[in-house]
């Protein structure tokens, strides 16, 4: 029997105590590989590996801890769905690889929903859709869905909300 999980994908930041140089080294790599249209270099992995590994604590991260505490927010409104976190770059686990986790604890439909609100954005509009596409292209029996984009009057009334909700405080 398939069960239903959510992935909520987030950015990724980078530690605050992690060396810039990994950082700055990565993207040096990264904007490389994506201009050539190539593979990624042993180099690139090893370092987006460590970055992504990296210990973090709110302190660290406070992104990562915002998005578990977004996620925790989640869970209890998903009913019997399983809710993990991935992030795009700079943390673990990827979408990837809790994609891959999911389906093998027996998810069989999966919605990818990003922490990213509007259109416009390479996360939302490119890498998480062909992120998706290869899933899909390795799990042809789970339902890999792309809850996303969000109708922007539902964001909208989110936004005005929270105007709101800082008006009266």
């Amino acid at each position: 029997m398939s069960s239903d999980a959510v992935i909520l994908v987030g950015h990724g930041a980078v530690p605050r105590d992690c060396p810039r140089d990994l950082v700055t080294r990565l993207k040096a790599l990264e904007g490389r590989r994506r201009a050539t249209g190539g593979p990624m270099s042993d180099e690139e992995a090893a370092l987006d590996a460590r970055i992504r590994r990296w210990p973090r604590g709110p302190a660290t991260d406070p992104y990562q801890a915002g998005l578990e505490a977004l996620a925790e927010a989640l869970r209890p409104l998903l009913g019997a769905a399983s809710l993990v976190v991935a992030y795009n770059e700079f943390c673990a686990p990827t979408l990837d690889e809790a994609a891959e986790a999911l389906i093998a604890a027996g998810a069989g439909r999966i919605a990818v929903v990003p922490s990213m609100l509007t259109p416009g954005g390479v996360h939302s509009e490119i890498e998480i859709p062909e992120a998706i596409a290869h899933l899909c292209a390795r799990h042809p029996d789970v339902a890999i869905r792309y809850a996303w984009p969000f109708q922007l009057d539902a964001v909208a009334r989110l936004l005005a909300e929270q105007v709101a909700r800082c008006s009266t405080s």
